[in-house]
């Protein structure tokens, strides 16, 4: 975190172009409070525009003097015209005594009212194949800094269910507990697919309508257990799927007949994705398992004809050619015209630092609010990034302008919210094992993060 964070707090530091912004500085820490009624210096530097000097320690285009109030706070009226960050000195007198460089951030009008929102749409419970319980791996991502996640188990809908069940969220998003959403979704594993999908969001599990299914060992076929409102469209039985794909496969402009099933099945996904109202996402192309999970051919097809809404650019291994190539390949499929929203996820297996991998991706999303719908509909407009942290030297894949937004706030936003999820996310995890305080301390530390995010933004 850089020193300035531990120092000062300047709010709003994200705000909207065009406007009069007066920003306010003080110290978080009594050894650095402001002189009231002292006259400091501050400079503006803009990062996007040219000026004669830009190094730390000379002049620069726009230089004001300000007094701070007898609250000891420095308050900085000033117009920021163009999107991008700047950068806020500020001495004690003209070139002397610095007292600290401060960065902010100014958005386009387009982007009013979203706000970012950080988590994963692939993660595993002992459910199906990870380590720990649901309830556990949700905590364990508020414990890390995410403001969402999604428990994707293999074959299961229900897990997901489970997990918003237990921290009391309910149909509108809500939550007495905690700040965290929990999305509902699952990895789609069908007949004659090889491919693995996440249904995100939908309203009932896809996985579910073809019978026997892992989803039944919850509730059986009980809407109940595989939908959030109750409402499922008709099973189908094993066979009658596998007939109902082979008819479908013969349009399928593919020499190879696995491929020609695949697609057609991935095809019938993402439709029952559209018709549920959900985010269907297309996972981990290069993982390496005894190869890549499909012909490089293949995926291009795929890719191509597009039958889901966002792209796991950034998955969960940490070897070049799973991360690596899919970075690549996505820039120069988007240099062609195939744009396509990405997301990041860890794919994990186990949400603790035993699993080296438990923290290595996530996606940054830029929404209304952190509910479903809104998450949901940002992805679908592309209005996200995927995050890299295998290494502390993150690295960003997206749209250039969101990725620079992001960068600011990965070293000016998330260390400040982080600490206030951290705490969050060690009750939920104390609830869940019974601590009979858990619950009380939950619902005192319920909207902290909120607070914080409309002192720090101002959409």
């Amino acid at each position: 975190m850089r020193n300035e964070l531990y120092e000062y707090e300047i709010t709003p530091s994200v705000f909207l172009t065009g406007r009069n912004v007066t920003l306010s500085l003080r110290a978080i820490n009594e050894r650095f409070r402001l002189e009231a009624g002292h006259e400091y210096s501050v400079c503006i530097l803009e990062f996007s525009r040219a000026e004669e000097h830009r190094f730390s320690g000379s002049g620069c285009e726009r230089e004001l003097r300000v007094t701070a109030g007898g609250d000891g706070v420095l308050r900085i009226s000033a117009e920021f015209e163009r999107e991008g960050m700047y950068q806020i000195r500020i001495y004690y007198r003209e070139r002397e005594g610095f007292i600290g460089e401060f960065r902010v951030y100014a958005l386009g009008e387009d982007l009013k009212g979203l706000y970012p929102y950080r988590g994963d749409f692939h993660m595993h419970s002992c459910r199906s194949d990870g380590n720990e319980d649901p309830f556990t791996v949700a905590a364990n991502y508020r414990e890390t800094g995410y403001d969402f996640t999604i428990i994707s188990d293999h074959g299961r809908y229900y897990p997901s269910l489970e997990t918003r069940e237990k921290f009391l969220i309910d149909k509108n998003d809500e939550s007495p507990l905690t700040d965290m959403q929990i999305l509902c979704g699952e990895e789609v594993h069908l007949p004659l697919n090889d491919l693995h999908y996440i249904s995100c969001g939908n309203a009932f599990s896809i996985n579910a309508l073809v019978t026997p299914n892992n989803n039944q060992e919850y509730m059986g076929d009980d809407p109940k257990g595989r939908s959030t409102g109750g409402v499922c469209p008709p099973t189908m039985t094993r066979e009658e799927f596998i007939e109902m794909i082979k008819e479908r496969s013969k349009s399928v402009d593919r020499e190879i007949e696995s491929e020609r099933l695949s697609f057609a099945a991935a095809l019938w996904t993402y439709e029952k994705v559209r018709e549920g109202g959900g985010l269907g996402i297309y996972v981990h192309p290069y993982w390496m398992c005894s190869t890549v999970q499909v012909s490089e051919d293949y995926f291009a097809y795929l890719y191509g004809k597009k039958p889901f809404d966002a792209f796991e650019v950034l998955g969960g291994e940490n070897y070049f050619q799973q991360n690596g190539f899919q970075t690549i390949f996505y820039y120069e499929a988007k240099a062609k015209g195939m744009d396509c929203p990405v997301v990041g996820s860890t794919d994990s297996h186990g949400s603790t630092v035993r699993n080296r991998n438990s923290r290595i991706c996530s996606t940054i999303v830029f929404s209304k609010a952190n509910k479903t719908e809104d998450i949901k509909e940002a992805v679908k407009k592309g209005y996200s990034v995927a995050v890299d942290t295998i290494s502390p030297e993150y690295r960003i894949v997206g749209d250039f302008r969101f990725a620079k937004y992001a960068s600011f706030l990965m070293e000016n936003w998330y260390p400040l919210h982080d600490r206030l999820c951290a705490s969050q996310g060690t009750f939920m995890r104390e609830y869940v094992i019974g601590n009979p305080d858990a619950e009380r301390i939950l619902r005192s530390l319920k909207g902290q993060v909120p607070a914080l995010m409309s002192r720090f933004f101002e959409l």
